[in-house]
């Protein structure tokens, strides 16, 4: 799909021609790109400004029927964010005129060209599975006219770039799907699916021996459930490696609430509460295609929250697969009791020297950061910087939280070892990754609270509404640079 291109531009025959423009400068040194934008400033309404757009039709000088003008603002204030929004916006306008081809001007700085890139590939998806009617398709080439003195780099680079945003799509997907369609045993099955046909290898844990692991805590969360849990560990392992990482990921294909019935306004949506299970699965899978350095293991517990007869009750007492038990407050609180038994099962089977856990797990932290920002929990501010800088290269943004001691006394429990929710409202993002923490032991160990960025009812300049896959490029560059 992507392709890069050094031919002559005025003779390249293209549905659309797309050229980025700053408002106060040229970003190409190519003749024919600046002919292009001095016709494109003679429009009033076209100045080059952040959000701009002009669509001039066959014009002189150029091959293409279309040629597409995205303004990004004053050239010192843009980024590389900049350019993957202004992509993603470009094809979603070729989708909607139904080109089969685009060219993109892909002059400049080299993170600003691949980050145009990931924009036109991530803005290139279109989730309509559930559709009959498919009236949208795709763009069938993604081509990149790049100088010939930098074709050799960008040839080399483009590869890795379609590998990252193929996975981040797959988790989108993953995340989309109704909840009728990936119950736990059904999601353990498409997870498998997907990572059989890589270099990996998988586990696939049925109930029996999840309780022969003694995770009674996975177990209490799915009882409600006439599906049972499921855990599957994918295992990505190099011929040599020095570093061993554990990814958890919280996959909870519905959230009820349990017998803590959630009300029914954005009930709907809580069939995005598996998407860090789908993160973690496709950055696996990533992982392979991409051959990286170090040993990789997701663990993914699998699980629906549905209230019955059979359902965990607030005020029961769960026993862990640590050994530790847990008075249950509310049994909304489900992710991190799952997530406390994956993570005892991969510090006992693997003992990583990282461990980092991604989940879908508290309003409180969307409610601190909002829909775009990840929350980043660790005892180790190195950890938490370097998950942090990699948010801001992908723009898949995190936070570093605080985690004070004192706010453990708020799990206190009067007749089990802790509570799986705090006795205060507030902080509640905090007393989750703590909770958290009491299953970690020496690990070194980062928690990411995706609630909020996870899933979006409106889309983006790349990003349909639905999943939103954040967190595969974060955690992609993040082992990139380990």
């Amino acid at each position: 799909m992507l392709k890069i291109t050094t031919d002559d531009l005025a003779l390249f025959e293209t549905g659309m021609l797309v050229i980025p423009v700053c408002e106060d400068g040229n970003l190409s040194r190519s003749p024919v790109v600046g002919s292009l934008i001095d016709k494109a400033r003679q429009f009033r309404e076209f100045k080059g400004c952040a959000g701009d757009e002009l669509m001039l039709y066959s014009p002189e000088g150029v091959s293409a029927s279309r040629v597409l003008f995205m303004g990004l603002g004053k050239k010192e204030k843009i980024d590389a964010e900049s350019f993957r929004a202004a992509a993603g916006k470009a094809v979603k306008r070729a989708i909607k005129a139904k080109q089969p081809d685009v060219l993109l001007c892909g002059h400049g700085k080299k993170e600003h060209v691949l980050a145009m890139m990931e924009g036109a590939l991530l803005g290139n998806h279109i989730f309509d599975l559930y559709k009959q009617d498919k009236k949208d398709k795709p763009v069938e080439a993604l081509v990149f006219h790049v100088e010939k003195a930098r074709q050799d780099a960008f040839e080399k680079a483009a590869p890795a770039v379609e590998t990252g945003c193929r996975g981040t799509i797959l988790a989108r997907d993953w995340v989309s799907a109704p909840p009728n369609d990936k119950r736990p045993d059904m999601f353990a099955r498409s997870i498998v699916k997907a990572a059989d046909r890589e270099n990996l290898t998988i586990v696939d844990i049925d109930e029996r021996n999840i309780r022969k692991n003694k995770m009674y805590a996975l177990l209490a969360v799915g009882s409600g459930s006439d599906t049972k849990p499921r855990m599957i560990v994918i295992d990505y392992r190099p011929d040599r490696y020095e570093k061993t990482v554990v990814l958890v990921g919280k996959g909870v294909t519905f959230d009820s609430g349990g017998i803590n019935l959630k009300p029914s306004s954005g009930l709907a949506d809580m069939k995005q509460d598996m998407a860090g299970a789908a993160v973690v699965a496709a950055t696996l899978i990533t992982a392979s295609r991409l051959e990286l350095g170090h040993r990789i293991i997701g663990v993914l517990p699998l699980v629906e929250n549905m209230p019955s007869g059979n359902a965990y009750r607030p005020g029961d007492v769960i026993r862990t697969a640590s050994g530790k038990t847990v008075e249950i407050g509310n049994t909304d609180a489900e992710g991190r009791m799952i997530m406390a038994d994956a993570i005892s099962y991969a510090v006992k089977q693997y003992a990583p020297d990282i461990l980092i856990d991604v989940a879908t797990l508290t309003g409180a932290c969307k409610m601190a950061l909002g829909n775009h920002i990840a929350g980043v929990f660790s005892f180790d501010s190195r950890l938490a910087g370097q998950l942090v800088a990699s948010g801001e290269k992908t723009h898949e943004r995190c936070w570093a939280m605080p985690m004070p001691e004192d706010y453990r006394d708020m799990l206190k429990s009067d007749i089990a070892d802790i509570r799986n929710v705090g006795k205060s409202r507030w902080g509640g993002a905090i007393t989750a990754a703590l909770f958290l923490s009491e299953f970690v032991k020496d690990i070194n160990w980062a928690h990411i609270d995706i609630a909020g960025p996870a899933f979006s009812g409106k889309g983006s300049a790349y990003c349909p509404a639905g999943g939103t896959g954040f967190g595969v490029r974060l955690l992609m560059d993040w082992l990139g640079r380990l």
